[in-house]
């Protein structure tokens, strides 16, 4: 049940990249538009690994990553 749970969050995640490497990249991170397809072809692994925190800030509309606030800085 654990491997179909994981085939499942993977084949979303597949079906979340296809749109998100076209169109939400550039919509919740300003450094990426205009960015050319090497760029995306790149980022596909880490929009399927991190779909629901991708999807998220995409349906959010937060425009920039968060600026990390810790005492480590």
């Amino acid at each position: 049940m654990l491997v179909h749970g994981l085939y499942l969050y993977g084949a979303i995640g597949f079906f979340f990249a296809i749109p998100f490497v076209v169109k939400g990249v550039q919509r919740i991170d300003e450094e990426a538009v205009g960015a050319g397809w090497g760029f995306r072809v790149l980022i596909v692994p880490g929009s399927v690994a991190f779909w629901p925190m991708l999807l998220k800030r995409w349906l959010g509309g937060q425009r920039t990553p968060p600026e990390e606030r810790n005492p480590h800085q």
